[in-house]
């Protein structure tokens, strides 16, 4: 890079590098952003398969509470692609049972009354005692979660006793959900912030879905927006070693040779990347680099079933505690766009995606296998609107190393967005920030990450 403008290299195009890029262009920086994929995106990636069909790399669903991710996507034009659903949480049970949680438009914590009392499964003991065991957390609010880190949350629900039920019925697809570990692996302190930011802010558990794939409404307008400032992006560029003098980052070695040289540099890897790019120098300079060792990526599997008939209607997310399909959506009805097969109208069937987890025994399995695994939960949740229902398609995505692994005593690993290398700054879920491993998370982050260098730059007081 040369030019006037001092220049920063982004290392990943997930949402965090191509957030980044943006942040950092329009405050005039030169940027080059490399990713290791054909496709930009990372975690939230989409592309077509040979059929036309998109495929993605999760059920990504968007919480109220990611206000910065909104922010974003009304600077690029894309806001209007969010359709937000009727503000619930679904549950489908094996046997065709279902129960729901509503809330009421009223200010907090009434808005969760409906829940309470009107969920149609749990007895009101059962809430009465649930409701008891977060008194700590409506006292000490944020505050209480981080004393809890050193539980799973099983361990920490046992404590409370707030019942087996509870634990498997509702929480176990929560957690498998947000992060795709058990509440037995879990640690307490993930669940209780969710649990403490869906109290407090009644518009927080809000999920909506984009009306189409994610490259179309984020990634290729994030991507425009940067390049008509002047970033340049590289993909099918792995990243192999970052250049470690003693004293700050001298450039960043390509797997095939290459030497890419910045100012800056600011690494939106995932953590096992980033792990594997770090010279031993660095790890062994200081503790801050030395902790991302114990940060570990956790599998998950995404599959994608289209059957010949509508086997459920319901335009939301939905979870289930039974089989290996914690959460999923008919995207026939929740994403107008995904309304195909093979390029042709695909009106009045039934197109799912899930998120198959805990996926780590199942990683080994034929995309066959896994696929009548998905399609046993399925018949099993509905008995009678499956009956004699077919695949027509089915697609399996394996991601061996996704979210970093929230195990208690994890926290203290996480680390800052500026690093103790002067030149070097880190974006990605796994950095300390409100949202953890998720979208919201990688926006957060790039925009902590950016404004580090934008301070150091002095383009920003404070």
């Amino acid at each position: 890079m040369s030019s006037d403008k001092k220049s920063v290299l982004i290392l990943g195009g997930g949402l965090a590098g191509l957030t980044a890029a943006k942040r950092l262009t329009d405050r005039g920086l030169q940027v080059r952003v490399v990713e290791k994929r054909d496709i930009y995106g990372g975690k939230v990636s989409s592309w077509k398969d040979a059929e036309g069909d998109w495929i993605e790399s999760g059920t990504h669903c968007f919480f109220g509470a990611y206000g910065v991710l909104y922010d974003l996507m009304k600077e690029i034009g894309t806001y209007h692609s969010v359709r937000w659903k009727e503000h619930q949480l679904a549950y489908t049970l094996s046997g065709g049972e279902r129960f729901t949680f509503s809330t009421w438009d009223m200010p907090s914590p009434l808005h969760l009354i409906p829940a309470i009392i009107r969920n149609g499964y749990f007895t009101f003991g059962e809430m009465a005692a649930f409701s008891k065991s977060l008194i700590p957390l409506a006292l000490q609010k944020n505050l209480y979660p981080p004393t809890q880190d050193h539980l799973t949350f099983a361990e920490w629900a046992e404590e409370k006793k707030f019942g087996k039920r509870l634990m498997d019925k509702m929480f176990r697809p929560m957690a498998l959900a947000l992060k795709f570990i058990p509440p037995e692996e879990i640690s307490a302190k993930i669940i209780l912030d969710v649990t403490e930011t869906f109290y407090r802010i009644p518009d927080s558990s809000c999920m909506g879905f984009l009306k189409g794939a994610p490259d179309e409404y984020l990634h290729q307008p994030l991507i425009r927006a940067s390049a008509s400032r002047g970033a340049q992006f590289r993909n099918v560029t792995a990243v192999d070693e970052l250049l470690f003098d003693g004293r700050e980052i001298k450039g960043v070695q390509l797997r095939n040779g290459e030497i890419l040289t910045a100012d800056y540099y600011l690494s939106a890897l995932p953590i096992h990347n980033l792990v594997n790019a770090l010279p031993v120098s660095l790890k062994t300079k200081d503790l801050f680099f030395a902790g991302l060792d114990n940060l570990e990526g956790v599998p998950v599997i995404s599959v994608q079933i289209w059957y010949d008939r509508e086997i459920a209607s319901d335009d939301n997310v939905l979870f289930s505690p039974d089989g290996v399909i914690p959460v999923y959506a008919n995207l026939a009805r929740t994403t107008p766009e995904y309304r195909t097969l093979r390029g042709e109208p695909f009106e009045g069937k039934t197109r799912f995606e899930f998120c198959v987890a805990p996926a780590r025994d199942l990683m080994g399995l034929t995309k066959e296998e896994i696929v009548r695994q998905v399609d046993l939960s399925v018949r099993n949740c509905y008995p009678v609107s499956s009956q004699g229902a077919s695949i027509l398609k089915s697609s399996v995505v394996k991601i061996p190393r996704s979210v970093y692994a929230p195990l208690p005593n994890m926290e203290r690993f996480r680390p800052t967005q500026a690093t103790p290398v002067r030149n070097l700054f880190l974006a990605g879920g796994f950095t300390q920030q409100l949202y953890y491993d998720s979208m919201g998370g990688a926006v957060m982050s790039a925009n902590l990450a950016s404004e580090g260098i934008l301070r150091a730059e002095g383009l920003l007081e404070g």
